[in-house]
């Protein structure tokens, strides 16, 4: 087997780094090495890490470097052939990496592998929450999924074939490196059974401040504009309802949204249902009131992010036209 080395860029997260530790130190099929990229921590973060005996780990401190060029300069200082690449914030499962490698083990002209993520939540709101934003492995479309960079690991030439990830984007970077992989090589091998747990946001903040990140990076990186022009459509078209309540509004166009909020929320649902075993009634009905709210918060941060990103696409355009992997999949 080639020489597999982990990587994963970090900053301040000094609450979370041990237990990405510990789950990567008790792999089934441990790494060759272990690459961390960390961006200027001030928390502790790097004390932590220098730290750890139990890992052939490497730090390279890259101070205002953001998550794209942390990853590029932790791949570039890699030996590996193979780079899995996970995140701060997760936990692995003990066989995350041996299932991961499969597919190059399998078929030696692999050069992509997408694991997957689940919940891990700690608290009911956190429930609620990965009920709301977080998909299901029935959700998946194995030969359209764009893995996140918390799983997913690639052949080192495939990364340099495709000029590594896009670091004029700080955030969706992932998803750009996904298609620029996707459309030099093809269909990803889809993995599954590589799992790593995922902590939803625990606050409403910290959600707003999570979905806003992600629409402005896809106004950036010029993502989705259906999807969002959809979203502003069904948000404007509520006005005209809400200002006609007390002149009275035809039952249809009500009955319409109400119809469409039911489609809207039943994915979520459906997930919940299954995520609140164990929990009490009054956590239940609290899950149940949540799932909307967090569902339209998102909406409103994706709503105020995406403009700001366009607006940044617009104010460099020239220089963009010269970069690689600018490539929209919503034209």
């Amino acid at each position: 087997m080639a020489v597999v080395s982990v990587i994963a860029t970090v900053k301040n997260e000094v609450t979370s780094i041990q237990e990405l530790l510990d789950s990567l130190a008790a792999q089934s099929h441990p790494p060759d090495e272990v690459v961390i990229a960390d961006g200027g921590s001030a928390d502790g973060t790097l004390e932590r890490l220098r730290a750890e005996r139990r890992l052939p780990l490497r730090v390279i401190e890259a101070p205002g470097a953001n998550i794209a060029q942390g990853r590029n300069r932790a791949i570039a200082a890699a030996r590996g052939e193979i780079i899995a690449v996970t995140d701060a914030g997760v936990r692995l499962h003990p066989d995350w990496l041996r299932h991961l490698l499969r597919p190059f083990r399998e078929r030696p002209e692999t050069m992509v592998a997408a694991g997957f993520f689940l919940p891990d939540p700690r608290t009911p709101f956190e429930v609620a929450m990965a009920a709301t934003v977080l998909p299901e492995l029935r959700d998946i479309r194995p030969e359209r999924f764009w893995p996140s960079s918390r799983s997913v690991a690639f052949r080192k030439s495939a990364w340099e074939a495709v000029g590594g990830y896009p670091e004029w984007l700080d955030y969706c970077e992932d998803l750009v490196f996904d298609f620029a992989l996707y459309e030099r090589f093809g269909p990803f091998a889809f993995v599954p059974e590589a799992v790593v747990y995922f902590r939803p946001r625990p606050t409403m903040r910290a959600f707003f401040v999570q979905y806003y990140r992600y629409a402005r990076g896809d106004g950036k990186a010029d993502l989705w504009r259906l999807r969002h022009a959809i979203r502003y459509g069904t948000y404007l078209g509520l006005v005209p309802l809400l200002a006609g309540l007390s002149l009275g509004v035809h039952p249809l166009f009500a009955l319409g949204y109400l119809l469409g909020g039911a489609l809207y929320l039943r994915t979520p649902y459906r997930r919940l249902f299954r995520l609140w075993e164990g929990y009490p009634w009054e956590d239940r009905i609290r899950m149940l009131g949540w799932v909307p709210l967090i569902r339209v918060w998102g909406d409103i941060a994706k709503m105020c992010g995406y403009p700001v990103g366009v607006w940044w696409r617009w104010r460099h355009r020239r220089g963009l036209r010269r970069l690689r992997g600018s490539t929209s999949l919503s034209r």
